[in-house]
């Protein structure tokens, strides 16, 4: 909700600091890119430590964060982005380490169920952000009170973790009674496991398209509804101190909440039906989701300039098949990486995702538009167009992100059952020295491979 309660204020941002689309762009990019950076971090500790505690000082930090943002003057937009990039740790510490709790709490197809419920909370939240975004500013007159919303409903989130939300045991719930525990091991011997799981690995790859293109529409679908209202004569042109409209921040936010419950319990409920009978029904079903979205979305930005009814019909069913795959990842994730890993492989997933997704396609389509407009005359068309073919690139990568989901599909049976195997104690890591055997020489131990050891 945070996140996108900018994106609801944009143009009122962009007018008030006076910039332009790529400077724009930049503020997403630089929260993305902090959350980025910090989510190894809190990956580490919360395979480690108490993770209600990660979670609580994370969101305190941030809801302090956010509200010093709204106190920025208009000289200093250079403290805006600083600010924006400090809420990313409440982001990492909590996206990180929430969906281990769940996968400790709970397992199978009850595990997928309260994924779905959990991720409710990404359309959800960007559809309210876009939503209080545009209603508080109209109400208070002043963009400055959309971001004082959230910091006290952050308030509220750290009370109720801090006393109701119980620590679980790191993979109890899937383990035998006499199963041996799971122990940590090296950050090193983590990533090493991580990478050579490829149904993580492409998996991760899928979701990063899907960051890409969330990200880029998050911030720039209502500025290019708004610039397509004022080509079509159906709203006046933002000019320099007026109030820009806010009516497509809040119906594009409505789509975006309804879109997304639609989408993510349909992808879950598709998804368990078929796992009945296919294996495989996980990461096809996220690929049908993410191919089926691509043309819905490309006709979307096609139809703008002769129809917004039109437009915000594709955008609709376009943004119901991309939201089937949120909870469906989390949960391959949860079933292919064993416990005490987990949090370090949401850490890497985000890493990756937000490196080559949402960190840098915000402030992307904003430097293409910026780069079309200029070599075109100025004007409200140019504007529009510009805006246009800039978006169109993420039908394309959610092409490539339908690709990889159906690679993830080739490889995901023997991945699972290789962590199952290992959380009941019946497969062990090979480790650097498991090939080596201890021999007498000269009165001590030594270790020597066992290849130069004659049997």
């Amino acid at each position: 909700m945070d996140r996108f309660t900018v994106a609801g204020v944009l143009p009122d941002i962009e007018q008030f600091f006076d910039i332009g689309d790529s400077s724009s762009g930049l503020i997403q990019t630089v929260f993305i890119s902090s959350y980025m950076v910090l989510a190894p971090v809190f990956g580490y500790l919360g395979d480690r430590y108490n993770r209600k505690y990660l979670m609580c000082g994370g969101i305190a930090f941030w809801s302090l964060v956010t509200l010093g943002s709204s106190f920025i003057p208009r000289e200093r937009f250079w403290l805006l982005l600083l600010t924006r990039g400090l809420v990313g740790v409440g982001e990492a510490s909590y996206s990180t380490i929430a969906p281990t709790l769940i996968a400790d709490l709970f397992v199978a197809d009850q595990r997928s169920r309260m994924l779905s419920v959990f991720y409710f909370a990404i359309p959800v939240g960007s559809g309210l952000g876009y939503i209080a975004g545009s209603k508080v500013k109209d109400v208070a007159g002043d963009w400055h009170w959309a971001l004082r919303v959230t910091p006290g409903l952050g308030v509220v989130a750290v009370l109720l973790l801090f006393l109701v939300v119980r620590e679980p045991p790191r993979g109890a719930v899937e383990r035998h009674s006499d199963s041996p525990p799971l122990n940590p091991t090296s950050w090193w011997a983590d990533l090493r496991a991580l990478a050579r799981n490829p149904s993580f690995i492409l998996s991760s790859l899928g979701f990063t398209a899907v960051a890409f293109v969330t990200g880029s529409l998050a911030l720039w679908a209502p500025a290019f509804l708004l610039r397509s209202r004022v080509v079509l004569g159906e709203t006046p042109p933002c000019l320099p101190g007026d109030s820009c409209s806010s009516s497509d921040s809040l119906i594009f936010g409505l789509i975006t909440c309804l879109t997304g419950v639609l989408g993510v319990g349909l992808g879950v409920e598709i998804s368990r039906r078929l796992r009945r009978s296919n294996p495989r029904a996980d990461p096809l079903v996220c690929a049908a989701g993410l191919l089926g979205s691509a043309p819905f979305l490309f006709l979307s930005l096609a139809c703008a300039r002769g129809s917004i009814v039109a437009t915000y019909i594709f955008i609709f069913i376009g943004e119901t098949l991309l939201s089937m795959n949120w909870a469906i990842v989390a949960d391959i994730l949860l079933y292919v990486v064993i416990p005490t890993r987990r949090s370090t492989a949401e850490a890497f997933q985000i890493v990756l995702s937000h490196l080559l997704g949402d960190a840098g396609s915000p402030y992307l389509i904003g430097l293409i538009s910026d780069r079309l407009r200029r070599s075109w005359p100025p004007s409200f068309l140019s504007e529009f167009r510009a805006l246009q073919f800039s978006l169109m690139l993420c039908a394309f990568v959610g092409a490539l992100g339908g690709a990889a989901f159906l690679g993830t599909a080739i490889f995901i049976e023997g991945d699972r059952r290789r962590a199952q195997l290992h959380v009941q104690g019946l497969l062990r890591e090979a480790g650097p020295a498991d090939d080596r055997i201890v021999v007498p020489q000269r009165g001590r131990s030594t270790r020597v491979p066992v290849s130069s050891v004659l049997i």
